[in-house]
């Protein structure tokens, strides 16, 4: 068995939905098509496809293989490709992982300028504010905030500084009392955001002075945007990106306080596997990204 040849062919019957159309697709016999295929499931042991005289579906094993697949396809064509003169022309699926509220304040609106810019480029973009593993989940590349990357064998490229503002409704503060200063957020109502990695400790700094606060509240939520739907309800107080909030601050719906501290800076990175590096899909992507979330050019 030619491995390539089978995992081609093993894609494409996929793709066009049954052995006789990716006969035709590749320009071999339906007995080959069907050889290579039989072949690729008894060296992984694996059925791939049930298939009837009338369907053809993908077992569950099949799916993941596939995806698996793709990717390794994909990937190869690009290395083909930087050798000649297409290596500026990204073409395959990318796939992105980003938190949410970052991507609908910031980028998701530039996003189809950006396929625009590529038309042999799709985009699987996953927003969810959870950490992925991008390698065991097969991401090309995540977008991160954080006071402080672990240590790993990951590429980051620093895009920007995510300004964070202490902020609540106004009608909180009325029953309440605005804060002088960090300490009186302690007999507060606390609204944390769980994946934050500041969630359980507020750091404020003023002329070389520090004050670590206690996060406490009965609320805590692992979406940001529930966070800020939290302080719009006066339900409490929070400690939140001002890009997330700055419409509400203008517009008054949330006050802001606190201006005259600082808290600790939280930078956003583009994260990628460093034998992706290189790769035109994943490095038109991070150009992008400090297109639109960098500092502005002059």
């Amino acid at each position: 068995m030619d491995h390539l040849t089978a995992l081609k062919v093993f894609r494409q019957v996929v793709e066009q939905g049954g052995f006789a159309a990716a006969s035709r697709h590749m320009g071999l016999s339906p007995a080959a098509v069907s050889k290579n295929v039989a072949e690729l499931e008894a060296h992984l042991a694996a059925r791939l496809l049930n298939r009837t005289t009338r369907r053809m579906s993908l077992t569950e094993a099949g799916t993941r293989y596939y995806e698996q697949v793709c990717r390794i396809l994909d990937d190869l064509r690009e290395a083909e490709m930087s050798l000649g003169p297409m290596q500026q022309a990204p073409t395959g699926t990318l796939r992105v992982s980003a938190p949410m509220s970052l991507s609908l304040t910031r980028l998701s609106a530039a996003v189809p300028r950006f396929l625009e810019r590529y038309p042999g480029l799709s985009l699987d973009l996953n927003l969810e504010d959870r950490r992925v593993d991008i390698v065991k989940e097969g991401y090309d590349l995540a977008i991160r905030g954080s006071d402080k990357l672990e240590d790993s064998s990951l590429v980051a490229r620093r895009l920007m500084t995510l300004e964070h503002v202490l902020c609540a409704a106004p009608a909180y503060f009325r029953r309440h009392g605005v804060p002088a200063e960090p300490a009186a957020l302690r007999g507060m109502e606390c609204v944390r955001f769980t994946l934050s990695g500041h969630a359980d400790e507020w750091i404020f700094q003023r002329d070389g002075q520090v004050q670590r606060v206690p996060a406490r509240g009965r609320y805590k939520v692992s979406s940001s945007l529930a966070v800020c739907d939290a302080l719009r309800a006066g339900f409490g107080v929070s400690l939140v990106p001002r890009a997330y909030v700055q419409r509400d601050l203008d517009s008054g719906a949330l006050q802001a306080a606190l201006s005259d501290w600082t808290p600790v800076e939280t930078y956003v990175y583009a994260v990628y596997p460093s034998r992706r590096h290189m790769v035109a899909k994943v490095r038109a992507f991070v150009d992008f990204l400090l297109e639109e979330l960098g500092p502005p050019r002059a």
